[in-house]
């Protein structure tokens, strides 16, 4: 059995699960070790889907969703559609505290963040503003689809004591509607975990990942019997294929898990990069790369580790300067 463990969404997340690690190591908290993880993304202007730089809605406003759950207590804090305050995950973490009103939008979120003393920033930097122009162009010029880019930070964690946590932090779908909200700070959907059980996460187009809460439905698998990897793929596997022989499509779906053992596990139907970390393994970022059946049922999920040259392509590619974006 590991003594701990971090497991989050993308390679982005790379810098923040090291980070968590690190608390975990030292005996830290769980609750400490995801928050400050993702603190880390948000706070990142180059990773254009989750807090400053993030991608603004359809009316160039960042609007922020983020959700805190403890998996002790079953205690959860949510926020969605917040604009103009950093670390949109501290304050779902503070709202997790309360008995009554732990989900709260808009305007109520944002009086909320002023009253307890959260920083307030404007969001918007230029080169997410620009990004915003250039495919407003695209839509008006090409009839491109507005609709690009949904990639949640999530993190959960294990730490000593054996209590979890999970979080999750997003500027949502580009180009959103204004007062869109995903899955991503929906308990069940976006995100669960249960100290007796495990933890689940996903990432991905959120309007169908709500339609079969996927977070809640892999720790159930979990708690069945089924180890991460199984439950995770298992779940995406048989809701991708409900959906498209009802709906005739399936979106993009990833899900993270780690169990209380520290066992992680993913689930995808895409291309998909992860990080994860134990008290046996380093940190390191992996590529997930589904292998399809002819009926378009994924056959293997093939795992491997990113290389150097590849973080360092990832890293140059998103720190192009503002004039080649």
């Amino acid at each position: 059995m590991r003594k701990w463990g971090i497991i989050a969404t993308w390679r982005m997340a790379a810098d923040g699960v090291a980070l968590g690690a690190d608390i975990l190591k030292n005996n830290g908290k769980c609750q400490d070790a995801v928050e400050k993880a993702i603190m880390q993304v948000e706070d990142y202007p180059f990773y254009k889907s989750v807090g400053y730089g993030g991608l603004p809605n359809e009316n160039c406003e960042v609007e922020l969703d983020a959700a805190f759950m403890d998996g002790k207590t079953l205690s959860i804090g949510a926020i969605a559609g917040i604009k103009d305050y950093k670390n949109p995950v501290s304050i779902a973490r503070k709202l997790s505290e309360d008995r009554f009103n732990i989900f709260l939008v808009g305007a109520g979120a944002e009086a909320y963040a002023h009253k307890n003393g959260f920083v307030r920033q404007n969001m918007l930097t230029e080169r997410a503003k620009k990004t915003w122009e250039i495919r407003m162009k695209e839509i008006n010029e090409k009839n491109l689809s507005p609709y690009d880019g949904h990639d949640t930070v999530c993190m959960i964690g294990l730490d000593s004591e054996k209590d979890m946590a999970v979080a999750t932090s997003t500027s949502g779908l580009f180009m959103k509607k204004r007062g869109r909200v995903g899955d991503s700070p929906v308990s069940g959907s976006g995100f669960y975990v249960d100290n007796e059980v495990g933890g689940a996460a996903a990432t991905g187009l959120g309007e169908d990942i709500m339609k079969g809460c996927l977070s809640y439905e892999t720790v159930q698998r979990m708690r069945n019997g089924m180890s991460p990897m199984e439950a995770a793929q298992s779940a995406v596997e048989d809701f991708s294929e409900q959906l498209r022989r009802r709906r005739g499509v399936a979106g993009a779906i990833s899900v993270i898990a780690m169990n209380n053992k520290g066992e992680w596990g993913i689930g995808t139907n895409v291309e998909f990069t992860f990080v994860a970390s134990t008290s046996e393994e380093e940190p390191k970022v992996y590529l997930a790369n589904p292998v399809f059946n002819e009926d378009k049922t994924v056959k293997e999920v093939k795992i491997e580790v990113a290389s150097k040259e590849y973080m360092e392509e990832y890293k140059r590619n998103i720190q192009k300067p503002l004039e080649e974006i």
